[in-house]
């Protein structure tokens, strides 16, 4: 079987044996939002906006026009790149759906899924620099390799690249900006280090292709595509810098809340730094009133 069946034995059309997957996620997360919404806690539309457009992005990198054309077009297959990958992984970390998981089901499937979270190899793959290495290193591996030329030549090595640049962008995406409740959620410095890393590995590797194309890539070609690489990834990372600093700030304000309310506890306030025109002096104040000191 080569990268253009379109159809099995059976007759049935294999996009829409790959469109069933997709399908599937949206209905059962439709589903589980009903059920928040008859027990009378909506779920944000904006999380279901979000799952909706991360799934039509994924879907495209393995069904309908993009997909098709990627299998001749570097460019093409670049734009898969892009929405598989990163932009998919993104929207889909956005629209929480452990979370309305958890929420939707009874207990019983809630603890057992709470107790896979929480297992050592969950902890393993949702790791920063775990997660990293799958998604910064996959995409090392298929360009600086035979890889892509085989790619273009099987369908089933396609859709296994294809899966592994959508669960490998997913892990990454929820280990730097966790949205969910993560078995194994770093500090932001560690975040913040790994995905500058990450960044800078991207970046090299649309640097290295756009001097020395894939095998089988025209120079014109992959020019075009790295630098749709380069430009149209930064933009998805610097969203994903934006919420990280974001998380990072809030987090920053609940410490800063919770000291306040311990000191208050305490009957006292902890020594700050008081700045004035003329000196620096330490001041002990009496009771803390407000949840932002």
């Amino acid at each position: 079987m080569t990268v253009h069946d379109h159809s099995s034995g059976a007759g049935i059309s294999s996009d829409v044996i790959l469109a069933l997957p997709f399908a599937f996620a949206l209905v059962f997360y439709a589903a589980c939002a009903l059920v928040q919404w008859r027990r009378g806690r909506p779920w944000p539309w904006q999380r279901s906006a979000a799952w909706t457009a991360g799934i039509v992005a994924a879907a495209s990198g393995f069904i309908g026009p993009v997909a098709a054309a990627s299998h001749d077009d570097f460019v093409a297959h670049m734009w898969t790149h892009l929405l598989v990958g990163m932009a998919a992984p993104l929207l889909l970390v956005l629209g929480a759906p452990i979370t309305l998981i958890l929420r939707s089901i009874d207990v019983g499937a809630a603890r057992r899924l709470s107790r896979a979270l929480r297992s050592w190899p969950a902890r393993f793959f949702t790791a920063p620099v775990t997660a990293a290495i799958l998604t910064i290193g996959g995409m090392w591996m298929l360009y600086a390799t035979p890889l892509y030329a085989e790619m273009q030549g099987s369908v089933l090595v396609h859709l296994a690249i294809m899966t592994h640049l959508l669960v490998a962008g997913y892990l990454f995406t929820a280990a730097i900006i966790p949205v969910d409740p993560a078995p194994h959620r770093a500090g932001f410095a560690l975040r913040t280090v790994v995905m500058i890393v990450a960044l800078a590995a991207h970046g090299i590797l649309a640097k290295t292709l756009y001097a020395h194309p894939p095998e089988g890539v025209s120079t014109v070609d992959a020019q075009a595509g790295t630098q749709l690489m380069f430009y149209a990834g930064d933009v998805i990372d610097a969203a994903i810098i934006v919420i990280l600093c974001a998380q990072w700030y809030r987090a920053s304000g609940r410490d800063l809340r919770r000291a306040a309310r311990r000191s208050t506890v305490d009957g006292h306030r902890p020594r700050v730094h008081v700045h004035t025109a003329e000196r620096g002096t330490y001041s002990r104040g009496s009771r803390s009133t407000s949840a932002g000191t």
